[in-house]
């Protein structure tokens, strides 16, 4: 790839890369630009050919955003089929191999579905932490070469894509080093992650991120944004709602959690608004406007008409 062939359009979506992952990503503000760095490298053609276009390891506690930033980038750059996903804890095996590369004739495993889906993407492989040796010897394969020998002797060729690692290596120690400086926190936990990962596999690795717990007010902005958006869907089934600041408050009731992070938020979201869509829809309430309305403990909807 050549940076003169790169389209004006393309040129400025990669300007507002930056931007748009921080609209999606809070909390997180010292990880988004050196993630947009290594992706501009990789989009510009600025990484060697023989290696992925970029390879992370995201460490932090939970429902800080780790698999959420992957997401992101990969939806906004590449498509929303572009992201592949790995859960390293159903790998803890040497059969597991297997899985992943091919193991009887005919067999092709899932990096190789992955591959024949399309030549470029995200490969996100979560918590890292859990994989068998054998299979880390794949992922040493994949950030040397940008390739991986299949069971059938075939060789994929991984180069166009970004690989990411997520781990919750130091999770807790990230909590309970909530009041030091985030630089006396950053430095544990990399040298935490260091002891654990083999060393080979670290040293590969190009950027290694420490992910950040979030704050009671960063958890309010997180809600504020998933409301919208669960606004939106909403919206996109004919069902208009509006909201107050009740709403946001009664959310973060439900869906604050110090230690498992924006996961929760999320859930209560999806739980309370769906859940209170639903009874109006069993009900056969005609409106397609309605006011939230919270009462007591219970979030419902009131038609505009009958609130008029």
């Amino acid at each position: 790839m050549n940076a003169l062939n790169i389209s004006a359009d393309r040129l400025e979506q990669l300007r507002h890369l930056e931007a748009h992952l921080c609209e999606r990503i809070r909390g997180q503000d010292h990880v988004v630009p050196r993630v947009v760095a290594a992706l501009h490298r990789g989009e510009l053609g600025l990484t060697t050919a023989t290696r992925p276009r970029g390879s992370f390891l995201f460490l932090g506690p939970t429902g800080v955003g780790k698999t959420e930033l992957s997401i992101a980038f990969t939806e906004y750059l590449l498509g929303d089929d572009k992201l592949f996903r790995f859960d390293m804890s159903e790998h803890q095996t040497q059969e597991s191999v297997g899985v992943l590369i091919g193991g009887r004739v005919g067999e092709v495993g899932l990096l190789g579905m992955a591959r024949a889906k399309s030549a470029t993407g995200t490969l996100l492989f979560d918590e890292i932490e859990k994989a068998h040796p054998r299979v880390l010897d794949l992922f040493l394969q994949i950030l040397d070469a940008a390739r991986v020998t299949m069971a059938s002797g075939e060789t994929l060729d991984l180069s166009g894509f970004y690989v990411v690692f997520t781990s919750n290596i130091a999770a807790s120690e990230i909590l309970t080093l909530q009041h030091s400086s985030f630089t006396t926190m950053e430095r544990h936990v990399l040298a935490k992650a260091q002891r654990t990962l083999r060393p080979e596999l670290y040293a590969r690795i190009a950027e290694k991120l420490v992910f950040n717990r979030l704050s009671y007010d960063v958890q309010m902005e997180i809600a504020r944004f998933h409301i919208e958006r669960e606004l939106s869907f909403l919206r996109d089934k004919g069902f208009h709602l509006v909201a107050s600041q009740q709403l946001v408050a009664f959310i973060m009731q439900r869906g604050f959690h110090p230690r498992l992070g924006a996961r929760p938020l999320r859930d209560a979201i999806e739980k309370h608004l769906r859940g209170a869509v639903a009874d109006v829809m069993l009900a056969e309430v005609r409106a397609r406007t309605f006011e939230l309305v919270v009462r007591g403990s219970e979030l419902l909807l009131r038609p505009c008409e009958a609130a008029r």
